[in-house]
């Protein structure tokens, strides 16, 4: 590019909504116009995995005495989730409450408020894609540990107990083959079984 050259960004048509386009221009010194592409804007999603990452980070900086990424485990992961709770919104019902297993309690109680089974298993999932798009190996990722999904597990199923709600998959149709090009569809059902 040459130092005469000018960028120029181009307004789009407003919508209602709070987006609205725009076109970046390169205006050379003998006046020839090139369009550049746009600024890529993060999905959702990767706007939040970002988010993530960047928290989880932190955590391990505030953690006395700090610990370094890659000494990073499934422990300090267990510690983080355990950490989050605190910011729940979903009431947990404990054994000894009078509400416990009820999905609609009639009155107020003093159980606590914890993180979501969802949200925990959405966030790991987020985690453990960050973790090997910054470097770290596959086979050293701490969230992708079988200590995580045994306490996902866990969480789950407490809280399905606790809040009076059974978690069942949908029924899967699929296709089966029989002999030469003949299909049937046959109907599986997956269900969890809590102990």
């Amino acid at each position: 590019m040459m130092s005469n050259d000018q960028i120029r960004i181009e307004g789009g048509e407003g919508s209602s909504s709070s987006r609205s386009s725009a076109t970046v221009l390169l205006v050379s010194s003998d006046n020839h116009h090139h369009q550049l592409p746009p600024p890529s804007q993060l999905s959702r999603y990767k706007s939040q995995k970002r988010r993530d990452w960047n928290t989880f980070g932190q955590y391990l900086k505030n953690q006395r005495p700090p610990v370094p990424l890659p000494q990073c485990n499934y422990n300090h992961v267990l510690e983080f989730l355990r950490y989050l709770d605190q910011f729940g919104k979903t009431k947990v019902h404990l054994h000894g409450c009078p509400f416990f297993g009820q999905p609609e309690p009639p009155g107020p109680c003093t159980c606590p408020l914890r993180q979501a089974w969802g949200s925990l298993d959405a966030l790991i999932g987020r985690l453990r894609a960050a973790y090997e798009e910054n470097g770290g190996l596959p086979e050293n990722n701490p969230f992708a540990s079988g200590s995580i999904r045994v306490y996902l597990r866990e969480v789950r199923d407490f809280q399905a107990k606790s809040r009076g709600i059974s978690y069942k998959k949908k029924k899967k149709k699929r296709k089966l083959q029989i002999k030469e090009g003949s299909t049937i569809e046959a109907t599986t059902t997956f269900q969890f079984q809590s102990s």
